[in-house]
């Protein structure tokens, strides 16, 4: 088995992964994503029961590692410590961030889902999160009744607490110079790369936002 991804710059694209039961299809997907060189993989699927989840999440898991791209495992921490994954991205549902943090220790990556939720921003900061998340930015396909977070948000976290921001929610390749400009570190976008029809090139396409391009 390849080692686990080094410690990642939290910048960048942050490529979330669609709901696709076909794993086969979703490694294919994955990987043309993976050639675009996004700063995180996110491996999300709301649908799949418990088998097909850790099939899933195996494979893509090595197929980071081979890209050298860290893996993270959304809303189910149990999941992301028996795949040995680089982090897990926690909701409020998904137990207590203090908890999460003790259990992935200092060489995983913890993120939190904050919504518009600035109380949650101050607990991931107070307990270690390596990223908090605020979103929905733009109405969404994925996340359709994710109430709306206002781009101050973003810049109140980057100026109080001083962690990476990441932005989600209808975030594509038009409005993403809205969301850096905001000051968000990464772009999580699951629809504008994943249903490309060159999600490589769409990944890449990402990075010629950003103001140093990585």
């Amino acid at each position: 088995m390849t080692e686990r991804a080094p410690p990642p710059a939290l910048r960048g694209l942050y490529a979330v992964t669609p709901d696709e039961p076909d794993t086969a299809r979703l490694l294919t997907l994955t990987c043309r994503v993976l050639a675009g060189r996004p700063a995180l993989l996110q491996y999300r699927n709301k649908t799949a029961e418990c088998a097909l989840r850790r099939e899933q999440a195996g494979v893509l898991r090595d197929a980071c590692r081979e890209a050298g791209v860290p893996f993270i495992v959304n809303d189910d921490l149990e999941l992301a410590l028996e795949i040995d994954a680089d982090g897990a991205h926690l909701g409020r549902a998904d137990g207590p961030p203090a908890a999460a943090r003790a259990a992935l220790g200092d060489g995983r990556i913890l993120g939190l889902t904050c919504y518009a939720d600035w109380s949650r921003a101050l607990e991931g900061a107070e307990v270690g999160a390596d990223y908090i998340a605020f979103g929905a930015m733009f109405p969404s396909v994925t996340k359709p009744h994710a109430p709306p977070a206002p781009f101050a948000l973003i810049a109140r976290a980057k100026r109080e607490l001083g962690l990476p921001v990441a932005a989600i929610g209808g975030i594509t390749l038009a409005n993403a110079p809205q969301v850096l400009a905001a000051g968000a570190d990464l772009l999580a976008v699951v629809s504008d790369v994943f249903a490309a029809a060159d999600p490589a090139a769409r990944a890449a396409a990402y990075r010629a936002h950003l103001p140093t391009p990585l």
